[in-house]
């Protein structure tokens, strides 16, 4: 598994020598490539030194002990092997991690759509509380949130809102937030004091850039209207509104949270590509179903993952058997230690994929 490590570890050097190079900004798409190919390589790099340092102390420890007499001594350099084994171990274990197939669209952006499913007024009040609680956690993490679409309910509730994360690794944490999410509580408008249960399905989807989709003029339509709703001054009185729509999909999006049309219109076309570009990720999880069962957070969206208690004031991923009772933490935002719970399971469940096969 770790032969390659070695042409890692020079690719490594030669991306050094090149960024370090005079001249090497002047071609800057090179340059932020080099950069990223850098960023990606450097945590092997730094786990295989260390591995092979723990090695050599292996090695060096075994070979004293051969020839020290002293009682002493030989106990100090037993300690010192255990330690470079127990060295070696976590190491070796970091590695294969580092090593496991990396998921092209992590570093991506993302688009999350959120949408009220059973329960009616109940779900789409839930929608705009979950909504929030991802705001918070983009917030935490000094990531940029931008609403694409939203509709609205008079109480307060959303009967679906799409929305931009941008950030650094945004869709490789985001990605295990896919599926349906219920919610079991008392709803305020309850007057006999019953637990409700409704659901709302999230899709997170990568940001998809023209290089990733290629979309013909010819199967699109594309309408300008004036914005309905609520609006401030002249968002209801120009035509600043754009409806896409793709034919061979029967994607239809529609764009209004902007005063300019040309900003509606580049956002509706931001959503369209990741929608295509999500349509063809799809397909190739559907022709590798195994492949796709192994993971966490990137199967179907049907799958329950997640139920939010309120009266018992906890919350259950149904994926990993994890339960906090901690809701009310939870829906201000932190749900770091849900993602990596999720992460680490998905890490195991592809490493005993690979060490079987």
């Amino acid at each position: 598994m770790f032969d390659g490590l070695e042409d890692v570890n020079r690719r490594y050097e030669e991306v050094m020598s090149t960024l370090s190079s005079p001249g090497v900004t002047d071609d800057q798409k090179k340059y932020m490539a080099l950069m990223k190919e850098s960023s990606a390589l450097a945590p092997v790099v730094e786990a295989y030194t260390q591995y092979k340092k723990a090695k050599q102390d292996i090695a060096d420890s075994l070979e004293m002990l051969e020839t020290e007499s002293d009682d002493d001594m030989k106990e100090m350099l037993k300690e010192e092997l255990n330690d470079a084994k127990d060295r070696e171990a976590k190491l070796e274990d970091k590695l294969k991690i580092l090593l496991l197939p990396k998921d092209p669209n992590d570093d991506k952006n993302v688009i999350v759509e959120i949408r009220a499913g059973a329960g009616g007024d109940e779900a789409a009040l839930f929608a705009a509380e979950i909504y929030r609680m991802y705001v918070h956690y983009a917030e935490s993490r000094h990531w940029k949130v931008e609403t694409m679409e939203v509709e609205e309910i008079g109480i307060g509730g959303m009967k679906n809102v799409t929305f931009m994360i941008t950030g650094a690794g945004a869709y490789s944490v985001m990605k295990y937030e896919s599926g349906v999410h219920r919610v079991q509580r008392v709803p305020e408008t309850e007057s006999g004091g019953r637990i409700h249960t409704s659901t709302i399905t999230v899709a997170v989807m990568p940001e998809a850039e023209e290089v990733d989709v290629e979309i013909d003029e010819k199967d699109i339509r594309i309408d300008v209207m004036r914005a309905s709703g609520n609006g401030g001054q002249c968002v209801n009185t120009t035509d600043s509104a754009v409806r896409l729509t793709h034919y061979p999909t029967g994607i239809v999006i529609y764009s209004q949270t902007e005063k300019s049309q040309i900003q509606n219109k580049a956002k509706a076309f931001a959503l369209l590509r990741a929608k295509l570009y999500d349509l063809e990720c799809q397909k190739a999880h559907d022709a590798e179903a195994e492949a796709r069962r192994s993971q966490i957070g990137t199967g179907d969206r049907s799958e329950k993952i997640r139920t939010y208690n309120f009266p018992q004031g906890r919350v259950t991923d149904h994926r990993i058997n994890l339960t906090l009772y901690k809701l009310d933490k939870v829906m201000s935002g932190d749900i770091q230690e849900i993602i990596d719970a999720c992460i680490a399971a998905d890490q195991a469940a592809k490493l005993l994929k690979m060490n079987a096969s």
